[in-house]
């Protein structure tokens, strides 16, 4: 397993040199407002966290994986002792409103967090990120006495949580939950149903689990419209806030997935176990997509963090294999062969990695402050925000996660034959990297979402937000000769954008087969022009710095600007294809009968 170091470099880049935060943080209110010095310090304690506590145990975690017996869940060693410190940290309640219990800081701030702990052992930051689910729908939708019996001791630590949606006959359409509730004299429910794929649904680390559960009162309407939102704690909390008896629920059982095994997935069994109202009777999904940004956004972080980690093995190895000679002469004469990193294929994968990383990094991050804005900041921008993020969340997504994989396959590359053993740890990778493409919404959902619904839907305005972005940074640039090489196809895919969603949107009158047969072409095709909108301006960014003749960072902004120039010559001529893909129409994929799928 290839040692982690935080990439504190980079990121500071992304939040102070490209996006600002200094100014970004100033212009909100009601949260608190981290100086530059305070976002450093915070980066750097979380990076050593990461490094020296959570990172040893990311080979071993996988490896001895999680042990069920008779209901209950054993995690791997060090799990508990690393999320106990952790807690004690206060990270929990970073980004929650002072007035709740929390440190108040945007959650722009927990972003980069995520991104330090999920490359250094994914699997066991799931603890802290699925304990975020009960305190952003309690604060979202808790009564005074739900957020007072809760939240104190998940901000702790001492309790964690989970989301309960998905049953073994649906997973993203919830609106055929079977899972039941009905009323108790006390006002209380009695939940009974199985859900699957619960993440965190029962371990050995935190004495209580606060479960989140979507499930259908008696005589709700069918449907998404009678869809409801309940707490369930795994033991019941007594009036004074002491642990009362186990509620009826348990575990049947964890899966034996590809990849994440040091996090348990769990099949949970609710048998009339007292549940709590949240919010309204048949409001649950209203107050869960209140939510949905922040998860997919999570997700989409996994993208980054494991191309993080796949890109730091695949680079430390590259420099230290000795193989072959360079084609243009030896540059190790010294030994009896170069490094690999020498031979213009490893470069290629190498510089893959590196631009869809960062890429996404600056996506990612950018869309959280777009969360920070939406939450905090003038009506005006907030409104504008939010309907970026409508836009976007769905492309980040997908696109991250897609690349994401994409980038911890060619860690394995990379390595060669060497990759695919588990020694060196790049397969542990791909592995973890893969669920993150099917939880929150799969690729295919997000783009059905994307084109459907966000583009189609709103008529096209939502778009004009993201293109007429793009359009005024080109207007502004250009002339400028330095940028030309980055403005000029940037200009054309934003105008080849407009035009691609009017030539499906026209099909799709005559035929509603046409949205889903484009949908993830038309998806991943936003996502290298977005991808490309942020390379230029990191190029930008890059090219004053180096401008300012800073000799000390001068070898940091050439390497920005070395991988923008990559990115548009050899990955964003992608997205051309990707369009042709989508205009190939319906025909190509439901003209074939189902009977002549196979012979």
């Amino acid at each position: 397993m290839p040692d982690y170091r935080a990439p504190l470099r980079d990121i500071r880049f992304v939040m102070h040199e490209l996006l600002q935060a200094e100014r970004h943080y100033r212009n909100l209110h009601g949260c608190e407002k981290p100086t530059p010095d305070l976002l450093d310090a915070i980066l750097q304690s979380a990076g050593k966290f990461a490094e020296n506590v959570i990172a040893p145990l990311n080979r071993s975690g996988d490896e001895q994986g999680c042990r069920y017996h008779a209901g209950r869940v054993t995690t791997p060693d060090g799990f508990r002792a690393a999320f106990a410190e952790y807690a004690r940290g206060g990270w929990q309640a970073l980004s929650v409103p002072t007035a709740e219990g929390g440190q108040g800081l945007p959650a722009s701030c927990s972003t980069a967090v995520g991104e330090l702990l999920g490359s250094a052992n994914y699997a066991w930051s799931m603890i802290g990120g699925l304990a975020q689910a009960p305190i952003n729908l309690l604060l979202a939708a808790g009564s005074a006495r739900q957020k007072a019996t809760y939240l104190p001791r998940l901000l702790s630590g001492d309790w964690a949580g989970t989301m309960c949606l998905t049953e073994p006959h649906c997973g993203s359409d919830v609106g055929l939950v079977r899972t039941r509730a009905v009323r108790n004299a006390d006002g209380s429910y009695a939940i009974s149903g199985t859900k699957i794929f619960i993440s965190g649904g029962e371990q050995d680390i935190t004495e209580n689990i606060i479960h989140t559960v979507l499930a259908r009162i008696e005589g709700a309407p069918g449907g998404t419209a009678g869809i409801s939102l309940f707490v369930v704690p795994k033991i019941l909390v007594a009036e004074d806030g002491s642990p009362g008896a186990a509620n009826t629920l348990s575990c049947g059982a964890i899966e034996n997935k590809m990849g994440l095994k040091g996090s348990p997935t769990c099949v949970m069994h609710f048998d009339g176990a007292t549940g709590f109202l949240l919010g309204e009777e048949n409001g649950g999904l209203d107050i869960m997509f209140r939510l949905m940004n922040t998860a997919r956004l999570g997700t989409a972080l996994q993208g980054v963090s494991m191309g993080e980690a796949a890109f730091q093995g695949a680079l430390d190895y590259a420099r230290e294999r000795l193989q072959m000679r360079s084609l243009s002469g030896p540059k190790n004469p010294a030994g009896p062969a170069d490094p690999i990193i020498v031979h213009p294929d490893v470069r290629r994968m190498l510089l893959t990695q590196k631009a869809l990383t960062e890429g996404s990094r600056a996506l990612v991050y950018w869309l959280a402050q777009l969360v920070d804005t939406s939450s905090h900041g003038p009506a005006q921008e907030a409104a504008q925000a939010g309907a970026l993020l409508s836009l976007l969340t769905p492309i980040a997504k997908a696109f991250c996660t897609e690349t994401g994989f994409e980038v911890t396959s060619l860690g394995v590359q990379v390595f060669g034959g060497h990759g695919y053993i588990r020694e060196h740890g790049m397969e542990q990778l791909l592995r973890d990297s893969r669920i993150a493409m099917l939880y929150e919404g799969t690729t295919g959902i997000q783009s059905l979402d994307l084109l459907g619904r966000k583009v189609m839907g709103s008529q096209g305005k939502l778009l004009a937000h993201v293109t007429g972005l793009i359009h005024r940074f080109c207007t502004t640039h250009d002339g400028h000769s330095a940028m030309a090489e980055f403005i000029e196809p940037l200009a054309a895919l934003n105008c080849q954008w407009g035009e691609l969603t009017t030539a499906i949107g026209t099909r799709a009158r005559r035929d509603p087969e046409e949205i889903g047969a484009a949908s993830v072409d038309y998806t991943l095709y936003a996502g290298y022009v977005v991808l490309a909108y942020l390379w230029a301006r990191m190029a930008r960014v890059a090219l004053q710095a180096l401008a300012q003749d800073d000799a000390g960072e001068a070898g940091f902004y050439r390497a920005k600007l070395t991988t923008a120039r990559f990115y548009y010559a050899r990955l964003l001529p992608r997205a051309t294809a990707h369009a042709r893909a989508a205009e190939a129409g319906a025909d190509t994929l439901m003209a074939m009968p189902e009977r002549d799928f196979w012979y």
